[in-house]
């Protein structure tokens, strides 16, 4: 069991300590399940409520909320509890990793011709094709695949199940049946992405597929061949973009969401759930909507009149009736 003060979470990580430093820490939960060696943390206005009647032994909370945090009790102040929540969950992960661990698991299959920076983790069942690169401090869960010649950069991580590398979907028809098109570009992905479980990222046609430094994939989301996307993009689960595509820097997209193939989505692009983009994006913004996509402000009023639609009817039917009621 994790067992460290307040002094040493806070040697570790800064913020301003309201109480005892020498309360024990023995977990982290959320205001409701926190026990009295808990800590717990508040970010969103929405769980204030639990502020009060919380157990936690001490609350991390961002400067608006100090004084009343106060009043429960023990309070770690900082300038964005969310993102200090974030760093403390990582330093608690790696206390509780097994110090023995093997760099490279021995069932996993790493070629003799590819790269592993030596800092690197590769999991269990893993496969590491011929002149594929692992850069520093990477980890590869289980049952991940990274096929000849993709490079993975520094920092990244990719849960179980991705698939870096495997063919773009590329045919040609001929008299009836389609002919294959081999894929002969590669995959290049940047440092400190991570890729959620069972993700595919497909190689190039002849260029390469590229995901550039801070991208965040959620899980079962499929990238085509030769899409771009941006620094710092973040997808939710499911989310498809088909192949040429060229998503910006900042971008999100919602669960569900899919973008045609040959589009082109402009920087601080953000795409709600489960829609289809059909056409290329050039201006910054919100957006909504399957038939057609549009700007978020416009496709709430259109939805707006799609309810009212049936009583519209109904009206103009009773007016060509003569009957105005």
């Amino acid at each position: 069991m994790i067992r460290l003060t307040l002094a040493q979470l806070v040697d570790q990580l800064g913020g301003d300590l309201y109480g005892s430093p020498d309360i024990e820490i023995t977990g982290l939960a959320t205001l409701a399940s926190a026990s009295q060696h808990d800590l717990a943390f508040l970010s969103n206005a929405q769980y204030r409520s639990q502020l009060q009647t919380s157990r936690a032994a001490c609350v991390v909370v961002s400067t608006p909320m100090k004084d009343e945090a106060l009043k429960r009790g023990s309070t770690l102040v900082t300038d964005d509890a969310y993102a200090y929540w974030a760093r403390l969950t990582q330093y608690w992960a790696s206390l509780i990793s097994p110090a023995d661990e093997p760099k490279i698991h021995p069932s996993a299959f790493v070629h003799p011709l590819a790269k592993i920076d030596p800092t690197a983790r590769i999991g269990p069942m893993c496969v590491v094709e011929a002149h594929a690169v692992i850069g520093k401090r990477s980890w590869l869960k289980s049952r991940v695949t990274v096929s000849r010649s993709c490079t993975v950069g520094e920092d990244c991580i990719l849960h179980s199940g991705v698939v870096i590398g495997a063919d773009g979907f590329g045919f040609a028809l001929e008299n009836g049946t389609w002919l294959k098109i081999e894929q002969l570009g590669s995959v290049r992905i940047g440092n400190q992405v991570e890729i959620g479980a069972n993700s595919c990222i497909d190689r190039g046609a002849l260029g390469d597929t590229v995901i550039e430094d801070g991208v965040k994939l959620d899980n079962l989301i499929q990238i085509g061949h030769n899409v771009h996307v941006g620094a710092h993009t973040a997808m939710a689960g499911c989310v498809g973009i088909a192949g040429s595509s060229r998503i910006g820097a900042h971008c999100t997209l919602g669960g569900g969401a899919i973008v045609l193939g040959h589009l082109q989505l402009t920087d601080h692009v953000h795409i709600s759930a489960a829609s289809v983009v059909t056409h290329s994006l050039l201006n910054p913004g919100t957006y909504s909507g399957v038939f057609p996509i549009d700007t978020n402000d416009a496709w709430h009023k259109n939805a707006a009149t799609l309810r009212q639609l049936y009583s519209l009817r109904e009206r103009i039917k009773h007016l060509e009736s003569g009957n105005p009621k």
